[in-house]
């Protein structure tokens, strides 16, 4: 427990210090221009990046549903939301390092009573979600050309795309492969998780249908957090950024704000907008603002899942008792 909390404080610590940095570098800075200037609009476009917020947890829960259903443990959806939504809670809101994809585990496995099944599902979630975030930048850079201007900015997210791209096909190939993850299936130790990885896609790669169902989930649910943060950008008054080039650059935002460096992205995230958004014309105030919007959207959707938390927990088998309090939560995407 006591690493725990010198983990969590580290996290903090650090968190503080990027966005300090970040202040201290920026230009001209004034903390004042943090607050947008409040338009009769901006409580639409608010409101509408909330309700995109909330409604991009939902379509996540879709997303797990058809990975449960290509591993054979067919679930409801309104508990899976419920669990989502809860997992959110603990993730962005209380001050742990346990991971909300830990209390998922733990509540879906209690429902289907298959441990290692249930952790495997999440973590092929988490992968189409890595898998969708560069092919929908990259969709975006092919469509509008002009975001690909000469500077460092466009490079680096092109770099960023190209890694994950290639990184998570090479992934989810060991994964397909009987004789690397294929070879787990059937243990009984913690490495039958791996087998169920394996067998979760092979299923995908042997049933089209199924895949693609997941793959639609998937691109719904990152394309209406794009459109989230779209309607954010709105809110602190960027107009310089358009659609496609919120498509481009969020994605690659989303993937860099997941290191298990700052507390919830922190820093990061403020850090990556500026360096993006910056060559397109928007100021480094309003980059920062975005970053922050984003933040507070977030921590607004997950305090939604309290009640999930407070009154979903364990009645029967596992629980969030039963999982290791260091266990390693799968990275967000």
């Amino acid at each position: 427990m006591k690493k725990t909390w010198v983990v969590l404080v580290v996290r903090i610590v650090l968190s503080a210090a990027m966005l300090a940095v970040l202040f201290w570098r920026v230009p001209d800075f004034e903390a004042s221009e943090l607050v947008p200037d409040w338009r009769p609009v901006s409580a639409l476009w608010a409101l509408l990046a909330i309700a995109l917020t909330m409604g991009s947890i939902v379509l996540s829960a879709v997303r797990w549903q058809q990975v449960l259903h290509a591993l054979d443990l067919p679930s409801r959806l309104k508990p899976l939301v419920s669990y989502y939504f809860a997992g959110q809670f603990v993730s962005n809101v209380l001050p742990t390092t346990i991971g909300g994809d830990v209390l998922r585990i733990a509540r879906v496995s209690r429902d289907n009573g298959k441990r290692p099944e249930s952790v495997a599902s999440v973590v092929l979630e988490r992968l189409t979600g890595w898998l969708v975030l560069p092919v929908m930048s990259l969709v975006a850079f092919a469509i509008n050309r002009n975001l690909l201007p000469e500077s460092g900015a466009a490079r680096a997210a092109l770099l960023i795309n190209t890694f994950a791209l290639v990184g998570l096909i090479g992934v989810l190939w060991l994964a397909a492969h009987q004789k690397i993850l294929g070879r787990f299936t059937g243990h009984q130790n913690w490495l039958q998780f791996l087998g169920s990885v394996h067998l979760g896609v092979d299923h995908l790669r042997s049933h089209p249908g199924d895949a693609r169902k997941l793959i639609l989930a998937a691109f719904a649910f990152q394309g209406t957090l794009v459109l989230a943060a779209f309607c954010a950008a709105r809110v602190v008054g960027i107009d310089e950024a358009g659609l496609t080039a919120m498509m481009a650059f969020i994605p690659v935002v989303l993937m860099v704000q997941v290191l298990p460096i700052g507390i919830s992205g922190l820093g990061l995230r403020e850090t990556a907008l500026v360096l993006f958004l910056s060559p397109l014309g928007v100021p480094h105030a309003q980059a920062i603002a975005l970053g922050l919007a984003l933040y507070f959207l977030n921590l607004t959707a997950s305090l939604v899942g309290a009640p999930a938390f407070a009154f979903g927990g364990p009645r029967r088998g596992a629980g969030v008792a039963d999982i290791d309090p260091d266990a390693a939560e799968v990275s967000a995407a």
